[in-house]
């Protein structure tokens, strides 16, 4: 790989994060991504344990979509 495909790839991977971040950012006004219903949060008198399951297991619901619909 010579310097400039690789300079189109950065460019290329740079746009794509900034397009993720972009619809994270729409995404959170709508979806609370971390504080939904079935998110374990334990409080104990000395420290605290969350874990967001249910908000881990939707995205790689939607992950897995996107990467199928562009696979095939």
């Amino acid at each position: 790989m010579n310097g400039t495909e690789l300079g189109k790839l950065l460019i290329v991977l740079g746009m794509g994060i900034m397009l993720l971040g972009a619809l994270l950012l729409l995404l959170s006004r709508f979806i609370s991504l971390g504080h939904l219903p079935g998110d374990i949060f334990i409080k104990g008198e000395h420290g605290s344990f969350y874990f967001p399951i249910v908000s881990c297991i939707v995205i790689s619901v939607v992950l897995s979509i996107l990467m199928n619909l562009f696979h095939h």
